[in-house]
């Protein structure tokens, strides 16, 4: 991973970053509001147990699968790393005495 040495990666931090992929993978896909977020909650559910190494690739095979044509498989797992960075910075500025 791109940012593997500075990232949290808590359940709580991927979980994060899965709602916020399902996010921007609704947005890829035309999804608005109310279908958006449903997209987001249903990808963040389906991997919400899945904290191990092969939760990650059945993520990324699930946004690969759901937008084939629109993005690869590479530009999947760079946004998942940017997006669990993110997720780390944004939960240690809620809260930077837990990190």
């Amino acid at each position: 991973m791109l940012f593997q040495s500075k990232t949290d990666t808590t359940p709580t931090a991927r979980d994060r970053r899965n709602r916020m992929a399902g996010l921007w993978a609704a947005e890829l896909l035309g999804l608005l509001g109310h279908a958006a977020r449903d997209y987001a909650h249903d990808l963040t559910h389906a991997h919400a147990q899945d904290h191990d190494g092969d939760g990650d690739e059945k993520l990324i095979q699930r946004l690969g699968k759901d937008l084939r044509g629109k993005v690869d498989i590479h530009e999947i797992r760079e946004k998942l790393s940017h997006l669990l960075h993110e997720a780390g910075r944004q939960l240690h500025h809620q809260d930077p005495d837990k990190h």
